[in-house]
């Protein structure tokens, strides 16, 4: 008999929830709400950026730990964003993506047998991650509808053999910014039990109604033991790019750049060029135009689901919402899911696949992503109505508030061409 030829660590996880919906939403004609990247090119100044680096002749190899002036132009922004210093060449690694700097961090940092605390609902990538490490999760429930990170449940979950903590804020897939009080609580226990933080801060300049982010690194204590991961994929539109970055003290990156150079050596030269420029002709005003033009969108899909009966969380950063359709059905969320794109023509993400230890918590909740067009939006608030008007029929009820359509929304800055 043929041996599988799937690894046991990789064999429970199947195939991403991602490709599984946006699957059905081809096959459905729906409009896809589910896989968090926008339908439009980033800012035409960063294609063009990067087209010039290609002409001019950045297409081999770079600097495995990353283009000097890439690192470079990291390290200005976060010492200007967050007065957080760093040593561009030796603390700062550029990676394919920050799903590659989580997967780096997790393979250079872990050892068999340690534990590492997730928080769920997470993004699919941290138990794969743990799991190809021979190390072990442990679970941080969040639940719904605030969704906030309770120090106490935290404390509970640590042992002798707790190595590090995943953390994720702007937090996908909630939309939960967290608080100073409850990243102090993860630092003080971080300190405590001398562990390490993995941070995944990829929506950190995707923060709504006057919240800031707050990189936990900043905090007291927490620099010389936090690894703080980010991308250019969701701040400036370029999901396909994979060109991501981890920041650390010296001797974590090297952790990450040992795996990093066997994973994939270098990521894209002229993306890493091109980039470098544009950050360093970047002002404040992209960032508070970006957040404006998110905000509107979020507030025009959050109208629209309220309109249905959906029952919203706040959605403080990413471009994520999350909500509850326990007015709507009985189905669990897979199934409602897989009847919205079937019967309504609107893809979302069921969410009990990012729970492993209480997927129950998910039962009646789906996520859907606001970073598209207008015509898009548009699309999916007119096929929504068709939910709105079946009625109780089927364990469907209306909703109680008019329906919102998003005319008006403004462009993102620069990127709608």
């Amino acid at each position: 008999m043929q041996r599988p030829f799937l690894t046991d660590r990789l064999a429970p996880f199947g195939t991403s929830i991602f490709s599984e919906m946006t699957r059905l939403a081809v096959e459905h004609d729906a409009v896809n709400l589910a896989q968090g990247f926008p339908d439009f090119d980033g800012p035409p100044a960063l294609i063009e950026a990067v087209s010039t680096a290609m002409l001019e002749g950045h297409n081999q190899y770079a600097r495995s730990m990353g283009h000097p002036l890439l690192v470079q132009a990291l390290a200005r922004q976060q010492a200007a964003r967050y007065g957080l210093a760093y040593d561009p060449m030796t603390e700062v690694v550029v990676t394919s993506g920050a799903t590659e700097a989580i997967a780096a961090a997790m393979l250079g940092l872990l050892r068999q047998g340690d534990e590492v605390i997730l928080i769920e609902p997470f993004y699919d990538s941290y138990p794969a991650c743990v799991a190809l490490c021979g190390a072990r999760p442990r679970y941080l429930t969040l639940r719904f509808p605030d969704f906030r990170l309770c120090p106490d449940e935290l404390a509970a979950l640590i042992t002798p053999a707790t190595r590090a903590i995943m953390l994720n804020t702007p937090h996908n897939p909630t939309g939960r910014v967290f608080s100073r009080e409850e990243l102090a609580g993860v630092a003080k226990l971080a300190r405590e039990h001398d562990l390490w933080v993995i941070s995944d801060e990829v929506y950190e300049h995707l923060t709504y109604d006057g919240l800031a982010h707050l990189p936990i690194a900043s905090l007291p204590g927490m620099r010389e033991r936090t690894l703080t991961i980010s991308s250019a994929g969701k701040t400036f539109s370029v999901t396909g790019w994979k060109v991501g970055w981890c920041f650390g003290p010296a001797a974590m990156v090297a952790a990450v750049q040992a795996a990093h150079q066997f994973l994939t050596f270098a990521t894209s030269t002229p993306m890493q060029v091109g980039l470098a420029r544009f950050l360093d002709q970047l002002d404040a005003s992209f960032f508070s135009e970006l957040t404006a033009a998110y905000t509107a969108r979020r507030d025009a899909l959050l109208g629209m689901l309220r309109g249905v009966g959906f029952e919203l969380a706040p959605s403080q950063g990413t471009y994520f919402l999350t909500g509850s359709f326990h007015a709507l059905s009985s189905l669990d969320d897979r199934a409602f899911a897989a009847t919205l794109v079937r019967d309504i023509g609107v893809a979302a993400i069921p969410p009990s696949v990012f729970y492993a230890a209480r997927p129950q918590e998910a039962r009646h909740l789906l996520r859907f992503a606001f970073c598209k067009q207008p015509a898009t939006l548009a699309r999916a608030a007119e096929r929504l109505r068709a939910l709105h008007a079946s009625g109780p029929a089927q364990g469907r009820g209306p909703g109680s508030e008019p329906l919102a359509g998003p005319a008006g929304l403004p462009d993102l800055p620069g990127l709608l061409g």
